[in-house]
């Protein structure tokens, strides 16, 4: 790197949900502002399309389960991006705070003297709550909300579900679709009721969102059948109140354009 050339600056930004009214306006600042834009497979085209001309912009892939660029490749890039004196925007869906290893990349950023500044965004729980008309805690009913993933290793969940037994606990489970069962099994194994209330939404923001409503009891018996976008599992009694509320949605994002 050119003495001469003052290295940039990497903002860690999510992107929200995915519509881009639900972002904040220091996000839709910061991708409007990208010298170079590294998104998500998540994130909207829309979002996307707000990268002025001239931005080099590069899609990391980063969905589970399917083949994606590795935190390490997208690491590299950031730097080599930066070191050119670029503004990059490091775009992700929802909160990059949550499950989006903002952590790995602001410490590789650092090491090599890289300065990073994180933008908060709209994570997928807060946007599904807002969307279908519940709340995460509820006076009475949820007095804690619990943000976990799912993991399946030898046909078994990964993990200590034991604080998921709390029957005053919403717990959101997010990339939980294929291991719906077990996650079910594991949270009534741990002392949750299979009478809780179930809520699973499928593209949780999005215009086109789906919502299921079950029980803990009837998803141990097998997944919900989903159209193959993310999907987030809410469990607990303040699922009950969910209502589908898609149609109302869509006129509304109709209304906003």
């Amino acid at each position: 790197m050119s003495s001469s050339v003052q290295p940039g600056r990497v903002l860690l930004v999510g992107a929200g949900p995915g519509p881009v009214d639900l972002m904040t306006v220091r996000a839709m600042r910061a991708v409007q502002g990208a010298g170079a834009l590294l998104y998500d497979a998540l994130c909207s085209e829309e979002a996307v399309a707000l990268a002025p001309p001239g931005c080099i912009r590069i899609q990391t892939g980063k969905r589970a389960g399917k083949p994606s660029m590795t935190q390490h490749e997208i690491n590299r890039i950031m730097l080599r991006l930066a070191r050119r004196g670029l503004r990059v925007v490091r775009l992700k869906g929802g909160d990059p705070s949550i499950f989006g290893r903002v952590g790995e990349e602001a410490a590789f950023l650092s090491a090599y003297g890289i300065a990073t500044e994180m933008v908060p965004g709209v994570t997928a729980a807060c946007a599904a709550a807002a969307q279908f008309g519940f709340p995460l805690t509820h006076r009475g009913q949820a007095r804690r909300v619990v943000f976990t993933t799912a993991r399946v290793e030898n046909g078994a969940v990964v993990g200590d579900w034991r604080s998921g037994a709390d029957a005053e606990a919403t717990i959101a489970i997010y990339m939980g679709g294929e291991a719906a069962p077990d996650l079910a099994k594991a949270l009534v194994t741990a002392g949750r009721a299979t009478s809780t209330p179930v809520a699973v939404i499928e593209r949780a923001g999005a215009a086109d969102a789906r919502l299921t409503t079950t029980s803990l009891g009837t998803l141990t018996s097998g997944p919900v059948p989903t159209c193959g976008g993310p999907v987030l599992i809410v469990v607990g009694e303040v699922a009950a109140l969910a209502q589908d509320q898609t149609s109302k949605a869509v006129e509304r994002l109709r209304d906003w354009a």
